[in-house]
């Protein structure tokens, strides 16, 4: 195969186009597994303190203090 075909394969046609998609979805997952394994081994003992935050933090905070703040406040307004 030469270049030509290739290239038109990729480029010009709906199948080479999702190859090219679905190549770049790989190379990015393994991307970001590769940043997570060196970010955990980095960060193991990690202690969480008083400032640290998270995306993937579950709220464990507004749970002690049910009934104040956020969830009161969002009832009185709807009513």
């Amino acid at each position: 195969m030469d270049f030509a075909a290739i290239y038109h394969f990729l480029f010009e046609t709906y199948a080479g186009i999702g190859c090219l998609v679905a190549i770049g979805l790989v190379l990015s997952l393994v991307a970001c597994v590769i940043m997570e394994r060196r970010t955990r081994k980095r960060y193991r003992n990690h202690e969480p303190e008083e400032g640290d935050w998270s995306f993937f933090d579950d709220d464990d905070d507004d749970e002690d203090d049910a009934g104040s703040s956020k969830d009161g406040e969002g009832a009185d307004k709807a009513k």
